[in-house]
């Protein structure tokens, strides 16, 4: 039997992918959620099991952390990565297009801390997967930041809940990170990439980040991994930039 076990909602592609893969390669059973159902048996050097499901769903998360506790007794950490992006200008939003993104970004983290806080005792770990979108906004961005807002003030909120017990709940803000889901959303008309993804990102990185390049889903993913383990002990309630210093505070 593992000694730790996490759960990574989205956690099949993209940034969930990379959180995944070091979880396994870091010793954790690693309940991988998703909507899309895919192979990730093999992933890194640890245990990896595929639960279907879909965050907007709050049963479905409770199902993900009985699996965690039903292989390993316990649940130690619950990343809240599963989202999407897209950019449209407010006139363009209607109600199914907000309530999705909404209940997807927002709800589906209110769901995993939910589910996770229940079966967490001392020592629990919550890292809700964030964005810089989440401090400052952009144009034609109105939906998503509204939605990564919500999430640090959700981070911040249940950091002083669940202190008193022991559970700490973080997130963690990157600034754009390469991966097939952000390259197809920049591709919309009312994002800011002019129908050059690509191009955007290398100029975005030149023109705005202090190490002249963007953070990596492996780099994002070793700061779950750190802010999971006892070297992170004192770090709760923070919303941290994983950004190159796109973003300074």
């Amino acid at each position: 039997m593992n000694n730790k076990s996490v759960v990574v909602t989205g956690g099949s592609r993209g940034i969930g992918l990379g959180i995944s893969r070091a979880f396994a390669d870091a010793g954790y059973f690693v309940v991988v959620g998703a909507r899309t159902e895919t192979d990730v048996q093999h992933l890194g050097r640890g245990h990896v099991e595929f639960v279907q499901s879909d965050v907007r769903d709050e049963g479905a998360h409770r199902r993900l952390v009985d699996r965690a506790v039903s292989e390993t007794g316990g649940l130690d950490v619950y990343v809240n990565n599963a989202g999407y992006s897209e950019w449209r200008p407010i006139a363009d939003i209607d109600e199914d297009f907000l309530d999705d993104l909404i209940a997807t970004n927002l709800k589906g983290a209110f769901w995993g801390c939910k589910a996770a806080s229940a079966a967490m005792v001392e020592g629990g770990v919550i890292i809700n997967i964030s964005s810089i979108a989440g401090k400052r906004g952009s144009s034609n961005n109105s939906a998503y930041c509204a939605s990564k807002f919500g999430m640090n003030g959700l981070t911040q909120a249940l950091a002083t809940e669940l202190g008193p017990r022991g559970i700490r709940v973080n997130a963690l803000c990157p600034v754009l990170i390469t991966t097939e889901g952000l390259v197809e959303a920049l591709r919309s008309p009312s994002a800011p990439a002019g129908g050059e993804p690509e191009a955007f990102i290398s100029r975005f990185a030149a023109n705005n980040s202090a190490l002249k390049r963007l953070p990596t889903s492996e780099e994002l993913a070793a700061m779950c991994v750190f802010l999971s383990s006892e070297s992170a002990t004192a770090i709760t309630g923070q919303c941290i930039n994983v950004d190159c210093g796109v973003f300074p505070q």
